[in-house]
């Protein structure tokens, strides 16, 4: 799980609801973290595919593939991210285990 935190980028998918916002296909919208829930609920300033900004609040951010998504538009991390994420995790090991 990585830690949501004020200005990461993340990646917005609107829902039907987002009106007025010029859609880019399939490609979900840039976004900001304006303020932080807990680590599944996020405040977003986002971007269009025109680069016009708006606002949602209390936004699911997705922290696993296998989790359902919100159909009010949610926010994943991006591919980037989440490799990175990885790369630096601290394997968990138990100290009372001995060779």
């Amino acid at each position: 799980m990585i830690k949501p935190s004020v200005g990461r980028v993340v990646w917005y998918h609107p829902s039907l609801d987002d009106k007025n916002v010029a859609l880019g296909g399939d490609q979900p919208f840039a976004a900001l973290i304006a303020h932080v829930w807990n680590d599944t609920c996020v405040n977003l300033a986002i971007f269009d595919a025109n680069g016009v900004s708006f606002s949602k609040t209390s936004v699911q951010l997705v922290q696993d593939e296998t989790e359902e998504k919100s159909s009010n538009g949610y926010a994943e991390w991006m591919p980037y991210q989440v490799g990175q994420a990885k790369k630096h995790e601290v394997p968990h090991t138990n100290a009372f285990m001995r060779d």
